[in-house]
């Protein structure tokens, strides 16, 4: 899996990048990994260079998010096309979905009648043989296409409208594709042990338990240490998931106290 992140506001600071952190947690829970996430400006080119290395790389998903709107800067179609190699045209489904959005509208009393202006239209111009995604909250579909074996989805940046296809449309394909596996993890905080002292005594751990992956995450200071272990893991079974967790906080925890340090307190797995 693969996240790219579309918009130039996320590259000058405007704007934190919280759809990748959303995204890549509810990737991780429903039991896919992310392996790589990029950030680029709203530039054609720039944005057809990211994808076709993305789809380079044979991801099973690549997702992005950003720039599907009805402005100038809103690149992010015209640039998968230009990255696949594929025109751009009008999807009357696509079209029939941002019709209806605006009938809505009308309805609700917030424009007062439906015309399909060029940037209107914009948002239903997608890549040739592309599927549009209904967007539950907003007016621009997502879209999605298969690029040989990788799915290759474009959602949203307003973060109501990538959440809510995300949920609706993604979700089910994510778990589909997982199974039955899940993530399972949980947390330890030590005190009066340094980093570059716990870092060999994770490296025993991990060795010692393969399937579960354990991250050191300093919160305090120097000279005076606090640092959360994060311990997580995928499995299909929850029991098999809670086992291993629990025997690799058991032992990191022991090792801990031989060197002086201190387990302060434990989260539930989740």
């Amino acid at each position: 899996m693969e996240i790219i992140s579309i918009g130039t506001e996320l590259l000058i600071g405007k704007t934190l990048n919280t759809n990748a952190h959303w995204m890549a947690r509810r990737v991780t829970s429903l039991g896919t990994m992310v392996k790589r996430m990029t950030v680029v400006g709203d530039d054609t080119n720039d944005i057809a260079k990211v994808v076709h290395e993305a789809v380079k790389r044979k991801p099973r998903f690549i997702i992005t998010t950003g720039g599907l709107g009805p402005t100038f800067d809103d690149k992010t179609l015209e640039g998968i096309a230009k990255a696949l190699n594929r025109k751009l045209e009008v999807d009357e489904k696509a079209l029939k979905m941002v019709r209806e959005k605006y009938e809505a509208y009308v309805k609700a009393g917030r424009i007062e009648r439906v015309e399909l202006t060029p940037p209107r239209v914009k948002m239903a111009t997608l890549p040739k043989g592309a599927e549009p995604l209904p967007n539950p909250v907003g007016t621009a579909p997502g879209v999605m296409m298969k690029v040989e074996g990788t799915f290759l989805i474009a959602l949203p940046g307003v973060p109501s409208e990538m959440e809510a296809i995300f949920e609706e449309s993604v979700a089910p394909l994510l778990k589909k594709e997982a199974g039955k596996v899940a993530l399972f993890e949980t947390s330890i905080y030590a005190d009066g042990i340094m980093e570059s002292t716990l870092a060999p005594l994770i490296d025993q751990v991990m060795h010692d338990n393969p399937y579960v992956y354990i991250k050191s995450h300093p919160k305090g200071e120097e000279k005076k240490p606090h640092i959360e272990i994060h311990f997580t893991t995928t499995a299909k079974s929850s029991k098999t998931a809670r086992n291993s967790l629990e025997k690799s906080v058991i032992q990191i925890s022991e090792l801990i106290e031989e060197k002086g340090g201190k387990i302060k307190f434990q989260r539930k797995a989740t």
